[in-house]
């Protein structure tokens, strides 16, 4: 009885804890004299927990909510983070050009991406060396390579669809197979047999599969607020990193003790690049650096993959429209056969269209972070009242020529996602799918030339002021943005030639709860192979 008193006085006491610091929370933002030079803090109950449930349950409609009360640029906390949202096209100009005096993106994720793609690259090294690792990467993404494939990506979809997807449909009748699944096996399967090199794509069996799964359980929400926490899940990402780094550091080495010519793949390219300084790119970076490019670009890939499944599978005129094209493009009537895909002529009009409407509607990542290692003017001109013409009168009359400061140790975030469907800058349909868009021949808001910069890996538009940018802007900018182009083009009309498919229900919704924004459960399509070909 006594432990049950003193258990309850605990429980009183732990709720009486926290109802007090919401009293105390609340007042201190309804009473403390605002500070003119920050931006507006959105207001919020739960001290620490702070904006976390609204934001995670639905990222952009709470970045709409809070544009809507508080202009383009405010302050919202999260788990113990303050991070300074700054919306519209100019608003990701600024975090994603950032000064590196002021933003940092090795800060802002290593603690996620390290412990996964490994040690001494990407975030886990200063921007300079970053820029140089990305440089050997192009040089594994040449025009060559991408011809060579193309005919690689369609066999390996052909293969897997007569494997698998048709054996899936008989043994479970009319109920269909999960995009999502589906799409990510394709893409790493087109992956490993294309930049991945062919033994990995040898070695893609059950126990390369369970690497895979247990390191990509290290790629979540939970790990990025909390790193590094004694769960069996993170021992099995970091046994599944080491693995998996002495696969391809053994791949490495058989080359190097075998006679035969190198395949022409990512691994060759990398082999026996230096630095500026004249230190060799070491086996073990060369891995990292192949990790890095396997998990980044397959739930990205993946994820944009399954959206085109279920996107075509809702718009049956649509998927007619695109079998129309690759039949007037690449059916030769004479011979009665389907001429190759060829990399100079894969992205056909509708084709191409659809892309980039999908990558409009559904970008793989909504929002991008920076974190602040000094104080960080944010210009007048990203805050101001024409940046946003629904704010609010009150904000419009306090924010008028106001430049904000954030301060070091926070974090600013740019929300391309949230621009690419916002209905001020891209009409009343902006939240519609609608490929026609693309055909028009209208220019992406905000796309002007905003010139070149080369950052180490190349020349590259700077392009930050878009309200189009699926692929991130300045020295960031996804380095696989063709291959992306190429793989999912490939897959896209391999597909539509050699298969029908219908949604087996309602289109779903986003899924917030991973790193990548995939589409909800359920998801789920009916291929069916074409019978003949019919113009």
């Amino acid at each position: 009885m006594a432990v049950l008193v003193a258990v309850g006085q605990a429980l009183a006491a732990l709720v009486a804890l926290v109802l007090g610091s919401v009293v105390v929370n609340v007042a201190w933002q309804l009473l403390a004299p605002r500070d003119p030079s920050k931006p507006p803090l959105v207001f919020h109950y739960v001290p620490v927990l702070g904006c976390a449930v609204s934001y995670g349950m639905d990222p952009l409609g709470f970045l709409e909510d809070c544009k809507a009360k508080y202009g383009p640029v405010f302050t919202y906390p999260l788990l113990g983070r303050r991070i300074t949202a700054a919306l519209g096209p100019l608003g990701s100009n600024f975090v994603l050009n950032g000064k590196l005096a002021h933003v940092n993106a090795e800060e802002a994720y290593t603690h996620l991406t390290t412990p996964v793609f490994g040690t001494e690259v990407v975030y886990d090294v200063p921007n300079h060396v970053l820029m140089e690792q990305k440089k050997f990467v192009k040089f594994g993404l040449t025009t060559d390579n991408f011809r060579r494939y193309v005919g690689l990506i369609r066999t390996e979809v052909r293969d897997y669809i007569n494997k698998h997807v048709y054996l899936e449909n008989t043994r479970k009748t009319g109920s269909g197979i999960d995009a999502f699944n589906t799409s990510s096996e394709i893409t790493i399967l087109t992956a490993s047999a294309t930049l991945q090199g062919s033994e990995v794509r040898a070695a893609m069996d059950k126990s390369f599969a369970q690497l895979y799964h247990d390191l990509d359980g290290g790629f979540t929400p939970l790990n990025f607020v909390f790193p590094n926490l004694p769960l069996p899940s993170y021992r099995r990402r970091d046994r599944a990193q080491l693995k998996m780094r002495e696969f391809y550091v053994s791949i490495l080495e058989k080359r190097r003790n075998s006679l035969d010519e190198p395949p022409l793949d990512m691994l060759t390219a990398l082999q026996n690049q230096q630095y500026k300084t004249g230190e060799p790119l070491t086996d073990k970076q060369i891995a990292h650096i192949m990790i890095a490019l396997l998990m980044a670009g397959q739930h990205t890939s993946a994820a944009t993959g399954a959206w085109a499944i279920l996107r075509l599978g809702e718009n049956q005129d649509l998927q007619r429209r695109l079998y129309a094209e690759q039949f007037e493009h690449f059916y030769d009537a004479d011979k009665g056969e389907w001429r190759d895909l060829e990399y100079e002529t894969l992205q056909t009009p509708l084709l191409n269209a659809f892309i980039k409407e999908l990558l409009r509607m559904h970008p793989p990542l909504h929002s991008l972070m920076r974190k602040i290692i000094s104080d960080c003017p944010v210009p007048a001109t990203v805050a101001s009242p024409s940046a946003e013409p629904h704010a609010s009168p009150e904000f419009k009359k306090r924010n008028e020529g106001v430049e904000y400061v954030v301060p070091k140790g926070e974090f600013v975030l740019a929300a391309p996602g949230y621009s690419q469907v916002d209905e001020s800058i891209w009409g009343a349909d902006a939240k519609n799918f609608r490929t026609e868009r693309w055909l028009e021949g209208s220019k992406v808001p905000g796309e002007e030339d905003e010139g070149e910069e080369d950052y180490g890996w190349g020349k590259i538009s700077k392009g930050g002021k878009s309200a189009y940018l699926p692929f991130g802007a300045g020295r960031h900018r996804c380095i696989g943005e063709q291959f992306a182009y190429v793989q999912l083009g490939v897959i896209i009309a391999t597909l539509v030639r050699e298969n029908s498919w219908t949604l087996d229900q309602a289109f779903p919704g986003n899924d917030y709860t991973t790193m990548i924004v995939m589409p909800a459960k359920p998801r789920n399509v009916t291929f069916t192979k074409r019978e003949g070909v019919k113009a």
